[in-house]
């Protein structure tokens, strides 16, 4: 599984050109679902995105998690995220999770969020999407499960 997390002044997620989802300050996630992903690589993701230290503290310093700042959260499926441009000229998708899939592993890591005390917006799964941010640093921070050793 990978998250692609953005610090974030403010986001909102429109389809269609009506509003599906607004978050304030806090993280967008960009999640993408492999083929070998399973409930474990679901809980590495929530627990590092809710723990990550990536706001500022007093002192400037990024030292703060989501859960201390009490930030809130935007979780966005992005299949792309699996994307291998390494031969040719168009990306292969396939070490993406097939639909299905990747939309159980989706909603579980919504469901875990939910669970953590920080409810997402969300956006809408397989749907063309507007994804409007503030990026807040910048800060972007690319996760992976599982861990490398």
């Amino acid at each position: 599984m990978r998250a692609l997390l953005q610090r974030v002044s403010g986001c909102r997620v429109s389809v269609d050109g009506r509003e599906v989802s607004r978050i304030g300050p806090g993280l967008l996630v960009l999640l993408g679902v492999s083929a070998a992903d399973d409930e474990s690589d679901a809980d590495f993701i929530v627990n590092k995105v809710v723990n990550l230290r990536i706001f500022d503290d007093a002192e400037g310093k990024l030292n703060l998690s989501l859960a201390e700042v009490g930030g809130e959260l935007m979780v966005v499926s992005q299949f792309t995220l699996y994307g291998d441009a390494r031969k040719g000229r168009r990306p292969s998708y396939i070490a993406a999770a097939p639909p299905g899939r990747a939309q159980e592993l989706y909603e579980r890591v919504c469901d875990k969020f939910t669970s953590t005390g920080f409810p997402p917006g969300k956006g809408v799964f397989q749907a063309h999407m507007a994804v409007e941010l503030v990026n807040d640093g910048p800060v972007t921070i690319l996760l992976e499960s599982p861990a490398p050793a």
